[in-house]
């Protein structure tokens, strides 16, 4: 399967609107979209590198600041065809009082609130980026729609002792804030980073047998996603197996995304996992 690496950037004004680049026009049948500013890795560069000089070509902007905010990957149809898609997200800080200035590939600018998308139709990646960003999709409905954001599948997985009494968790909501399904088991003496492991295949089962083609993971573990992500490879024996199944699950999909969040914003698989383990030993 082939894969397309982007860098992609979140740039924020002073009052926190988030700054949209107007694509150039390929055919007059083409819709007009808006995208936030991205570009390829050319040859030799480091992503960081990338970043800045896709700034420096496409805005005409330097930068002041960048830090390195997340990857998220995502499979799409292109064609008859699946694309995999690894997007290198950076929080970037321009210079002050600089002045864009759109060239070649953009033809406008705007900053906009996440709150109000002002009728403006967004590409995909950018879409998923945004409602990642902002952290769509928790009780209420998402303001935006992308390729893997058909639904979100919460997954957790804890270890009592690690190794110890383990459990893992699932919490499920629609695109629009509805919770689908929620749920967990008590998976044996294991340690923590298996448990998680084995949440997130039960995670694809479950979206699986609920009929979802379009799916964003999230998980509190950033390793488990940096490796679902391709950050990281899976080296550890006692995981490989699980991680070949799930790779066999993510078939299923028509699009998918792997994306990490603090602990404190998955507390219904947290729940679930305490559960699990409690309801075990009662």
């Amino acid at each position: 399967m082939k894969q397309r690496i982007r860098v992609v950037s979140i740039i924020r004004d002073k009052d926190g609107a988030i700054l949209l680049m107007k694509k150039t026009r390929g055919r007059l049948e083409d819709p007009v979209l808006w995208e936030l500013p991205t570009g390829k890795i050319g040859f030799g560069e480091q992503p960081e590198e990338a970043m800045t000089r896709t700034l420096s070509e496409y805005l005409k902007v330097s930068v002041s600041a960048i830090r390195l905010k997340d990857t998220i990957t995502f499979l799409a149809l292109v064609g008859a065809s699946q694309l995999s898609n690894l997007y290198i997200v950076y929080e970037v800080e321009l210079q002050n009082d600089v002045k864009i200035t759109p060239t070649d590939r953009y033809t406008a600018f705007k900053y906009i609130k996440t709150a109000d998308t002002s009728g403006l139709k967004l590409d995909d990646a950018s879409l998923s980026v945004l409602d990642i960003e902002e952290g769509k999709g928790r009780g209420e409905k998402s303001l935006y729609r992308g390729v893997a954001n058909g639904a979100t599948v919460y997954v957790d997985g804890g270890s009592r002792g690690n190794p110890g009494p383990s459990g893992i968790g699932y919490y499920i909501v629609g695109e629009d804030g509805r919770e689908l399904k929620r749920g967990g088991e008590f998976i044996g003496f294991a340690t923590s980073r298996v448990a998680e492991y084995y949440a997130l295949k039960e995670g694809c089962e479950q979206a699986i047998e609920l009929g979802l083609k379009s799916v964003r993971f999230v998980s509190d573990n950033l390793m488990m996603v940096n490796q679902m992500n391709g950050v990281y490879k899976v080296k550890n024996n006692d995981l490989l197996p699980m991680y070949r199944d799930i790779q066999k699950l993510l078939e299923n999909f028509d699009a998918c995304a792997f994306v990490h969040v603090n602990r404190e914003l998955n507390k219904e698989a947290d729940e679930e996992v305490n559960l699990a383990i409690d309801r075990h030993f009662e």
